[in-house]
């Protein structure tokens, strides 16, 4: 059952399966490929393990004992020195309109400022407007090409940030 009691907290070890579940659903509903995006990515079985590496945190929007989906900050891979990547923000249709992806985007960047990280990268797809929206409400800007290797060549939307200077 949903109710207003919203959370958003690190992720743990024995969220993997519900997370993952949940992270696939907003995938499939969004008609994301399953090939060259998150989908495909070995680490959304096991979300807790892939971000305890340095300098890489996930956090979930929990309701009660319920996972409706996440976001995460992690080095961009093969980027630009001091360049992270906002990862697998995804939120079902429950926690949306809340105002959580706000609250979410604030700790993430908060988190990449406090790790040093100079730039914010994201990777989305055409049909998520409502997600550019609110990524464009906090300073992401379009780019005309990606960085780094996500290995998500079927995002075509690439957006960064610098995290040099308050905003």
């Amino acid at each position: 059952m949903v109710n207003d009691q919203w959370e958003i907290r690190l992720v743990r070890k024995s969220d993997n399966h519900v997370l993952a579940r949940a992270l696939k659903e907003v995938l499939i509903e969004m008609n994301v490929p399953e090939q060259g995006t998150a989908f495909a990515d070995p680490e959304i079985d096991a979300i807790y393990d892939a971000y305890q590496g340095k300098k890489a945190n996930y956090w979930v929007v929990c309701n009660g004992d319920n996972i409706f989906g996440g976001a995460g900050i992690a080095p961009l891979h093969d980027g630009p020195s001091g360049y992270c990547e906002l990862q697998k923000m995804y939120f079902l249709y429950d926690a949306r309109g809340k105002g959580l992806g706000n609250q979410m985007i604030q700790k993430c960047l908060t988190q990449a400022k406090s790790y040093g990280y100079t730039d914010c990268y994201l990777e989305t797809m055409p049909n998520m407007i409502d997600a550019q929206k609110l990524y464009k409400k906090w300073g992401f800007t379009y780019i005309d090409h990606p960085i780094g290797n996500t290995g998500h060549c079927s995002c075509p939307v690439w957006m960064v940030k610098s995290l040099r200077y308050d905003d």
